[in-house]
């Protein structure tokens, strides 16, 4: 969910995420909105398990035709290991299209893209690394402990130059909610972009530093995802994505009347 084509060098320190509670078959059902709460997209994130193998895709479908995929192979065992990453962005929505696939056996990024109406693809090899948190950052918002001070991950660029960086994560207070008029606490999570050297310095200066991304998480025994505030893209407008809630059509079902009841 945090793609920044920022044209930094590698930061170190990134650190591997312990495997607390691993991931499953799900199906969830999102929506994409403003901060003013407009819808603009509706979206699924789609989780398929294989012995310690996870896919896990997830997709928007904008209202202007736009789409953003991203299917993220990953490995669950003691620690998190990426596999291979795909993003996809195109439409309206996004003012300069993505298509790269991430490869860690290969060590390589490979980009597609339209010049003059032909598709040209590039391969490059920037510092790739199975500890590289691209089409992670939920699942390991889950596995990070609140009482954690700050936790830093990798995370590879999605641009024409790919490049290494660090992501601090940074737990915060906690924030109620209701559900079924029942009050419950979530905690949110401060996703940082660091940029070192005089970049990092000059990057607020130019324009150059992303926004912080937030990510707010229902603990307990099973932790979960409830909402996040970021972008898409570099540059792009700041989208809330949150839970969708169920519509049924037609009429609605009396849950006290017998199942088998004809009327």
């Amino acid at each position: 969910m945090l793609a920044w084509g920022l044209s930094f060098p590698r930061m170190s320190c990134a650190e591997m995420v312990t495997v607390r509670h691993k991931e499953g078959v799900s199906h969830g059902f999102l929506v994409l909105r403003t901060l003013e709460g407009e819808t603009i997209a509706t979206g699924d994130l789609i989780q398929e398990v294989k012995g310690f193998e996870v896919t896990s895709e997830l997709v928007f479908h904008f209202k202007d035709g736009s789409i953003h995929d991203e299917t993220t192979v990953f490995s669950q065992r003691r620690t998190f290991h990426l596999l291979t990453d795909h993003l996809v962005q195109k439409g309206p929505s996004f003012p300069h299209p993505i298509d790269i696939l991430i490869d860690i056996s290969k060590a390589e990024a490979v980009i597609r893209s339209m010049e003059d109406g032909k598709e040209k693809v590039a391969t490059e090899h920037p510092d790739i690394s199975e500890d590289d948190a691209n089409g992670l950052i939920l699942t390991l918002l889950k596995n990070i402990s609140p009482a954690t001070s700050e936790t830093k991950v990798s995370m590879i660029t999605t641009s024409s130059k790919p490049q290494r960086v660090t992501l601090a994560i940074r737990p915060g207070d906690q924030q109620t909610f209701k559900i079924g008029g029942v009050t419950r606490k979530a905690t949110s999570y401060t996703v940082k972009v660091e940029i070192g050297g005089v970049k990092g310095v000059l990057a607020p200066m130019v324009g150059k530093q992303p926004p912080d991304t937030h990510v707010w998480v229902f603990g307990g025994k099973a932790p979960t995802f409830l909402r996040s505030e970021g972008t898409l893209y570099q540059g792009g407008p700041i989208w809330r994505i949150e839970l969708a809630n169920v519509e049924w059509a037609g009429a609605t079902v009396d849950a006290n009347r017998p199942r088998n009841s004809p009327h």
